[in-house]
C-alpha cells in the first residue's frame, strides 16, 4: 500500500515545491520589469521633491502610508504633504537628489527598494552641501498600480574631517 501512495506524495510534495507562474510572472506582460519601473518611479520622485511638487508626492505614497523620518519621527501622508511646499527651489537654496546603489527585491505585488539619497543644495553664497541618507521603501500594487506603503530613511553621518 505505502509503495503504491509514494509516487503519488512525491507528485504532491514536487507540484508544491514549484513555483507557480501566475505569483512570479509580471501581471501584464506588456510592463516594464518591476525593477525597472520601480527605479524609474524612484528617479521622478526625487526630481518632484527638488520641485516641491504636490502632485508627484500624491501619487508617490499610498494614503495609508508609514514614513519614518532620519530623525526617528513616524508620520503619515497628510504630514508629508503639508511640508512638501518647504522643498521648493527658492533664491537663497536649490536642491538635487539623486538615488545611487538602488537594489529592488521583487516579491509579485510587493516590492522592496533600497538605496543611498544623495541631497545636493546650493546656496546664493556658493556654498554647496551634500547628505546621504539610506533609504528603504516597500512598495505595493493595488488595482494595478505601485504606491509606497512603508518607508525609512536614514541619515548616513558625514565622514569626519582630515586632521
Amino acid at each position: 500500500m505505502l509503495k503504491k501512495l509514494l509516487p503519488a506524495v512525491l507528485l504532491g510534495l514536487l507540484a508544491l515545491l514549484t513555483p507557480l507562474p501566475c505569483l512570479s510572472a509580471p501581471q501584464n506582460p506588456a510592463e516594464p520589469p518591476t525593477a525597472e519601473r520601480l527605479t524609474a518611479m524612484l528617479r521622478q520622485f526625487l526630481v518632484d521633491a527638488a520641485q516641491g511638487n504636490v502632485a508627484g508626492f500624491e501619487s508617490f505614497f499610498a494614503d495609508d502610508v508609514i514614513y519614518t523620518r532620519s530623525a526617528g519621527v513616524v508620520t503619515n501622508k497628510p504630514e508629508i504633504l503639508k511640508n512638501v511646499t518647504n522643498l521648493r527651489p527658492t533664491p537663497e537654496s536649490k536642491s538635487v537628489y539623486s538615488a545611487e546603489d538602488v537594489t529592488v527585491h521583487d516579491y509579485g505585488d510587493t516590492a522592496i527598494v533600497a538605496f543611498r539619497l544623495v541631497a545636493r543644495t546650493e546656496h546664493s553664497d556658493g556654498k554647496v552641501e551634500t547628505e546621504n541618507y539610506r533609504n528603504t521603501g516597500t512598495f505595493l500594487r493595488r488595482n494595478g498600480r505601485w504606491q509606497v506603503i512603508a518607508w525609512q530613511s536614514t541619515k548616513i553621518p558625514a565622514a569626519p574631517a582630515p586632521k
